[in-house]
């Protein structure tokens, strides 16, 4: 199943992306789901699953993309776990996973614009896959990682690189509005079963920049949901962005930076195709 929050003139809402078009299951299943985090938080899966049989409300043009958890509790997100992309950053090993955050106001929605800051023009794509969390947990076991997803989606960690470089501290390059794509949709973890081989690409202005799977992560899923739960609690809604393959624009020569007018386009096979537009601020 597909699901994914969007707005109409009706307002915000979410709901399943099928074949036929998006069944609106907030107007299905608001009384008791307020908007998909909550669905997750209150287990509706089976819930949606059966209304998602229903008639679609909407054509995928109908609707305008947001986020696909506009509201998480928390997004956190891995540096550096492609070998390609820690080599070419000039980087030491780490014995455990680097780590950000991000804020909820930095993400945009599939076919929304990513805004290029008026204070920098070293605007950056990254290639990653989200994961969503589906199932609260502390200190979560490798071995039961998996039942704590609850799904998985494309996402551009766009990075304003001079101003990440500022100090030793990420968080102002990572943060800036309307920076980091996220969708277009959320597809559940019974579609894609445990330690599947997951293929991930970026490409701008359809020239592929970034290409690599799962299998070249140096921290797996698993250890990155053990990891992370250690030190907080996972909530349902919540998002760990896993980390992008070598080939960004900053450790190209030139570099490549993108710049209004520009497409980029995230793919992660079985998932689907996140797709931006670049503009100015």
């Amino acid at each position: 199943m597909r699901l994914a929050t969007f707005r109409t003139a009706q307002g915000a809402s979410y709901g399943a992306v099928t074949n036929k078009g998006i069944v609106d299951l907030g107007r299905r299943l608001g009384n008791r789901y307020s908007d998909l985090r909550t669905l997750l938080e209150r287990n509706g899966l089976e819930e949606a699953r059966k209304a998602a049989g229903s008639a679609a409300d909407y054509k995928e043009s109908d609707v305008t993309w947001l986020p696909v958890i506009p509201n998480p509790d928390k997004i956190i997100c891995v540096g550096l776990n492609y070998e390609e992309h820690r080599q070419e950053t000039g980087r030491d090993k780490t014995e455990q996973p680097a780590l950000f955050l991000r804020l909820a106001e930095s993400q945009v929605g599939h076919q929304q614009p990513i805004l290029r800051p008026r204070e920098s023009k070293n605007l950056d794509y990254e290639a990653e896959i989200a994961v969503v969390i589906g199932r609260a947990g502390r200190r979560i076991a490798q071995k039961d990682s998996w039942n704590h997803i609850a799904g998985y989606s494309c996402y551009n960690d766009g990075s304003v690189r001079d101003w990440q470089r500022h100090t030793i501290q990420w968080t102002a390059g990572k943060n800036f509005a309307s920076t980091g794509g996220f969708g277009p949709w959320m597809v559940t973890a019974d579609e894609i079963p445990a330690a599947t081989l997951l293929t991930l690409s970026c490409r701008l202005n359809g020239e592929r920049m970034q290409h690599a799977t799962t299998e070249q992560m140096i921290f797996k899923i698993p250890k990155l949901i053990e990891y992370i739960s250690t030190f907080t609690t996972l909530l349902p809604g919540d998002v760990i962005v896993t980390g992008t393959p070598g080939g960004v624009g900053a450790r190209r020569n030139p570099p490549v930076w993108m710049k209004p007018g520009d497409t980029v386009e995230i793919e992660i096979d079985k998932v689907g195709v996140l797709a931006n537009r670049i503009a100015d601020d």
